[in-house]
């Protein structure tokens, strides 16, 4: 590429910044900025009340298996003992 092909790159990537960075600060862009942040913040709230559901659910979960745990240990060392006894 020669030096003139290169300098119209640099003038058009300069103004085509330049007009990007009017266009990324205007006010309809500041609007969509908004909305698009506002609907981010939305989502979060809504997987933040699955989240909190689903580690109630494990909770409870959790709580079962230990209950169930607990009753098998006691009915093996009830049946130890019964077999010890004999």
């Amino acid at each position: 590429m020669n030096l003139t092909g290169k300098l119209a790159l640099f003038v058009g990537g300069t103004l085509f910044g330049s007009a990007g960075v009017k266009l990324l600060t205007s006010r309809d862009a500041r609007k969509v900025y908004t909305h698009a942040t506002a609907a981010a913040l939305r989502c979060k709230e809504q997987v933040m009340t699955d989240v909190e559901t689903v580690q109630e659910g494990c909770a409870d979960i959790l709580a079962d298996a230990k209950a169930l745990n607990e009753q098998r240990a006691k009915a093996e060392e009830a049946a130890f003992i019964e077999d010890t006894a004999e």
